[in-house]
C-alpha cells in the first residue's frame, strides 16, 4: 500500500474539524497555563495519530511547530506507537521529550510507548538523564514512565532509589514522584511501607503527596489506608 505524505497543514485541518468548544473549557481548565487547547478527545487524537503512523510522517514529525496543543499531542502519539525497532524509537523520544510542556502530553506520552515494557533494561538505561534532568517535564517523563512500566518484582527497589533521586523542584516532577511512589505502594505494599518508614530521602512535600495518593487509592486497603493516615499526621 502506497503511503501519502504527511503534513502540517493536513494535521491542522483534521484537528479543527474534530474540536469540540464546551470540551475546550473543560480541559483547559485542568490545564493551567497552556492557552492554545483547540478541544479534542484524546481517543479522537489516538485515532488520528495511527492513522498518521501508517503513512510518511517523519519529515512532518521534525518539522512540526506544535503551534496547538493537539498537533503536539498527536505528534508524540504517533512517535510513541509507530510500528519501529527501540534503538529508531530513542531518537524520536529525544526529539520530543524536551517539547513536552504540560502532564497530559507527557503522561500521554509514556503511557503509549508500551514497547518500553519489551526492553525494561535499554529503556532504564535511557531514562537515566532524564531522571537526572533539572528540567521539570523531562524529570516528570521519567517517573511517569517507572510507574508506567516498570512496577514489578525486579525494579521495585531501583525504581524507588531513582525517584527519590528526582531533585527536580517543578510542583509537576515533584507530584508525579508521588502519584509514582503510590502506585508501587499498591503493587507492593509491604515493601514500599517499609521504605517509607524507614528508608526514604523524599523531601516532605513529595513525601506528603506520595501519602496522599495512597490513601486516595482504590487499590489499597481500608486498614492499610489507616496506617497511611496516621504516617501523614505524624508527618
Amino acid at each position: 500500500m502506497d503511503k501519502r505524505k504527511i503534513t502540517a497543514q493536513e494535521v491542522r485541518d483534521r484537528i479543527l474539524a474534530m474540536t469540540d468548544p464546551a470540551y475546550r473549557e473543560f480541559h483547559s481548565s485542568l490545564l493551567p497555563g497552556i492557552d492554545n487547547i483547540m478541544g479534542v478527545r484524546l481517543p479522537k487524537l489516538r485515532k488520528l495519530a495511527g492513522e498518521i503512523a501508517r503513512n510518511d510522517w517523519q519529515e512532518w514529525f521534525f518539522s512540526a511547530e506544535d503551534s496547538t496543543y493537539e498537533e503536539k499531542m498527536v505528534r508524540g502519539l504517533t512517535a510513541a506507537s509507530a510500528k519501529m525497532d527501540w534503538e529508531e524509537r530513542f531518537r524520536y523520544i529525544r526529539e520530543f521529550v524536551p517539547a513536552i510542556d504540560n502532564w497530559a502530553v507527557c503522561d500521554s506520552f509514556c503511557n503509549t510507548l508500551k514497547e518500553a515494557r519489551k526492553h525494561l533494561e535499554e529503556y532504564w538505561e535511557f531514562l537515566e538523564p532524564y531522571a537526572a534532568s533539572d528540567k521539570e517535564y523531562e524529570a516528570r517523563f521519567a517517573a511517569v514512565m517507572l510507574l508506567s512500566h516498570f512496577v514489578n518484582e525486579e525494579y521495585v527497589d531501583r525504581s524507588l532509589k531513582r525517584l527519590e533521586n528526582i531533585r527536580q523542584e517543578g510542583y509537576y516532577a515533584k507530584m508525579a514522584v508521588a502519584w509514582a511512589i503510590s502506585v508501587y505502594f499498591a503493587a507492593f505494599p509491604q515493601r514500599v511501607l517499609e521504605y517509607l518508614t524507614k528508608e526514604h530521602q523524599l523531601d516532605e512535600f513529595t513525601y506528603q503527596k506520595a501519602l496522599q495518593k495512597i490513601v486516595e487509592s482504590y487499590r489499597v486497603d481500608k486498614n492499610t489506608k489507616n496506617i497511611i493516615r496516621e504516617m501523614r499526621q505524624r508527618g
